[in-house]
């Protein structure tokens, strides 16, 4: 008879971002050639609530690595906002005859991932947002596409806020972090740059106004900036309704770059316009960077689970991939390093 070969399930959880496919090939291709067989969880744990996965093999998971999105889908739920959700992902797991999970996360998913581990789910963690607010690694698969994007089209920007003589505002994403805004920003050479981490006071919008006013009189006639969409303009967020039926706790952010387009057109008298990247940033061709952590990251977790090591999480530490605990990632997040900010902003001008 047929030895059976060890399982391990692969889920990706949270909001999408590109790469994704690339740390499922790795993480799947390099199980395989290990001895494992591989089931893909459709949608998060949501798949092992509904019983919707799939066996995934070197076919399905080859001329995956440059496609954005999850082959797998993903979703948000939580087993533990569920009534006997906890048991039911036990029970599941336990029919599959799964040794351990690999579960892609943000912040959010990999602090889910460790409370479930701490329920007694073996698994190891992947981190993956383009927010890049993981804590315990350099950077997290996404958010070097995140950058370019955003980077793209600020410098698309420049060009048509110089022909119309304007001011450009481009509100990116981040939530609780900047760096989206900080590094693109720095990429393109923004006149300023707005990210939650630094609040937008009454002094900070007079400031910001004189300068683009000195600009104009210099005869620079275009300025550009950038607004993370957590950013908090006199001391608090801009918030927007949600659609029905969307559970999530936190409110849904957006709107900081209008209402600073009129703050900036009413004082200055400079013609302002403003343009949201939105969920762009999520989307398409992850670049060459994202595809080597992904791999990487794929590779060490499945690493993970042949020595057992459950319970930690992939990261990068300078130029190693390393195995952390999931414990202290699930502390907190990980906001932009002021120094880096501060770089920024000497070229403010």
């Amino acid at each position: 008879m047929e030895q059976r070969k060890p399982r391990i399930g692969i889920m990706t959880s949270g909001g999408d971002c590109p790469g994704l496919n690339a740390a499922i090939r790795a993480c799947a291709k390099t199980a395989i050639w290990s001895g494992y067989e591989v089931i893909g969880i459709h949608n998060g744990w949501e798949g092992l609530l509904e019983h919707d996965d799939e066996v995934l093999s070197v076919v399905r998971t080859s001329g995956i690595i440059d496609r954005g999105g999850t082959i797998l889908g993903t979703s948000r739920v939580s087993p533990l906002r569920i009534e006997n959700g906890v048991q039911r992902v036990k029970d599941r797991f336990n029919v599959l005859k799964l040794e351990a999970l690999v579960v892609l996360g943000g912040n959010g998913g990999l602090s889910l991932a460790y409370k479930m581990f701490k329920q007694g789910i073996p698994l190891v963690g992947i981190p993956k947002t383009i927010d890049n607010d993981v804590t315990q690694t350099d950077f997290s698969i996404g958010f070097q596409t995140a950058v370019q994007i955003a980077t793209d089209a600020l410098d698309r920007l420049r060009s048509t806020a110089e022909s119309h003589h304007r001011v450009m505002v481009l509100e990116v994403m981040g939530r609780d972090a900047g760096w989206i805004a900080t590094y693109s920003g720095l990429a393109n050479g923004a006149d300023e740059i707005l990210i939650p981490e630094v609040p937008v006071t009454e002094q900070r919008l007079e400031s910001m106004c004189e300068k683009l006013i000195s600009r104009r009189n210099r005869g620079i006639v275009f300025s550009i900036i950038v607004a993370a969409e957590g950013a908090k303009l006199l001391g608090q967020n801009i918030t927007q309704e949600k659609p029905a039926g969307e559970d999530s706790p936190a409110p849904r952010l957006g709107g900081v770059g209008q209402q600073l387009g009129e703050i900036i057109e009413q004082r200055t008298g400079i013609e302002t316009r403003v343009s949201t990247l939105g969920y762009i940033q999520r989307g398409g061709t992850p670049v060459s960077y994202d595809r080597t952590l992904a791999t990487a990251f794929g590779v060490k977790a499945t690493n993970l689970i042949k020595n057992k090591k459950f319970g930690e999480m992939t990261a990068l530490k300078g130029v190693r991939i390393v195995g952390v605990p999931l414990e202290k990632v699930s502390d907190g997040i990980k906001t932009v390093d002021l120094r880096a900010y501060a770089v920024a902003s000497k070229f403010f001008a």
